[in-house]
């Protein structure tokens, strides 16, 4: 997001100039990229003068002995380079040549039909006709040898190479995208956004006072907050949608490609209205609380798993009356207009509570202690704004 006297760059999509670039960034010449690329020496200079037209920078310091990367062509090149490691390994697994042939507009296809599992779904996502997605798909079949969808009765079903294709050239876009918030700083402009998967605890500890500080720093720059299931949070996570994740830590790690690390510990607490018949009370047994319906998150998640257990290990049975959610708007209204208990993360709860909106219960739940912390995408590399929310997110609250 740029000001009204600020013009933030734009990385054009064209990945045959973009590996011009790359080729001239390491050989230093444009004859030796033109042989590399195997095109012709203006074809190659055609590329460079696109490229930083459009970045509106100075990839290159020219002299008669060559072109040199400026500090800004290093920053473009860096994230150009991880946008192919990503892509040119599900290129060369389906077809090498792809790695020379395949267009933005291929992939864009691509990742629309495999995630819509229908054309014209795709093509209303892309905001284009229909045969023109059918063309893109056929052309990208041709070249590769090989179908890349199977018709089912629910639908199109990519194959295995599509779907590594699709998510290699997702995660590839996004490091595009990340060059031009890169190059934006260089022109004291902002560009892109942070995109946070949030947990419930994180929506009303953690991310508050880090936005606030955050927007100290940098007033302008676009946050979305993301919220829902675990799982679909991974999901964009590992897709290249988010950023990072924010909340409880899993133990082991979901999968291989995320990283996990820790910001602290945080127990259970069960909650009650004001006017509960146990709140108030000195103590309260696990058998006291098996007589009230409850409000818990759903299967699954980790304070589930803590109350589930809290029943099994006193050898009592669980409520039969439950109501599934994670929201904490939705616990304290239910709450204070019945006799229904909460479990909740303590450190989520507690500005209700310390309000006096919510009455804690005496129970030691100090066992249920559990990390909480940030989950990202493992080798991601944040851009410098990312980082700054990263560091404020790190620091004493």
């Amino acid at each position: 997001m740029t000001g009204p006297d600020e013009q933030a760059s734009t990385v054009p999509r064209n990945l045959r100039h973009l590996r011009v670039f790359l080729a001239v960034v390491d050989s230093g010449t444009v004859t030796a990229a033109a042989e590399t690329c195997h095109i012709s020496q203006p074809a190659v200079t055609q590329a460079l003068n696109k490229l930083e037209k459009a970045t509106g920078l100075s990839l290159f310091s020219r002299s008669p002995h060559g072109l040199f990367v400026t500090e800004t062509g290093k920053l473009l090149a860096t994230r150009v380079r991880r946008a192919f490691a990503y892509l040119d390994p599900a290129l060369s697994e389906l077809a090498p040549r792809l790695r020379v042939t395949i267009t933005t507009a291929q992939l864009q296809a691509l990742i629309a039909v495999r995630e819509a599992e229908n054309f014209t779904l795709a093509a209303r996502r892309l905001d284009i006709a229909q045969p023109t997605v059918h063309r893109a798909i056929t052309q990208l079949e041709k070249e590769a040898g090989r179908p890349l969808f199977g018709r089912t009765s629910y639908g199109i079903v990519a194959t295995r190479a599509a779907v590594n294709l699709a998510q290699a050239a997702r995660l590839a876009f996004a490091e595009l995208a990340q060059a031009e918030a890169d190059l934006a700083e260089v022109l004291s402009a902002e560009a892109g956004r942070i995109v946070i998967g949030a947990m419930p605890l994180s929506r009303s500890y953690l991310l508050p006072k880090a936005i606030a500080r955050f927007r100290a720093l940098r007033p302008r720059l676009p946050i979305q907050v993301l919220e829902g299931p675990y799982k679909e949070l991974l999901a964009g996570l590992r897709r290249g949608d988010i950023d990072f994740l924010i909340g409880a830590l899993r133990d082991p790690a979901p999968i291989g490609d995320v990283e996990q690390s820790l910001l602290f510990h945080d127990t259970v607490v069960i909650v009650a209205g004001r006017h509960h018949p146990l709140a108030g009370r000195p103590a309260v047994g696990i058998g006291d609380l098996a007589r009230f319906p409850w409000i818990v998150g759903q299967a699954g998640t980790p304070i589930r798993a803590h109350f589930e257990a809290l029943f099994r290990q006193a050898g009592i049975d669980r409520p039969a009356s439950i109501v599934e959610s994670g929201s904490l708007i939705l616990m304290r209204e239910l709450l204070d207009a019945s006799d229904h208990l909460g479990c909740i993360s303590y450190l989520q709860a507690q500005a209700e509570i310390s309000r006096g909106l919510l009455q804690a219960l005496p129970l030691d739940l100090s066992h249920t202690s559990r990390p909480i912390g940030i989950t990202t995408r493992t080798s991601w590399l944040p851009t410098n704004a990312q980082r700054q929310f990263l560091d404020l997110l790190k620091a004493p609250l």
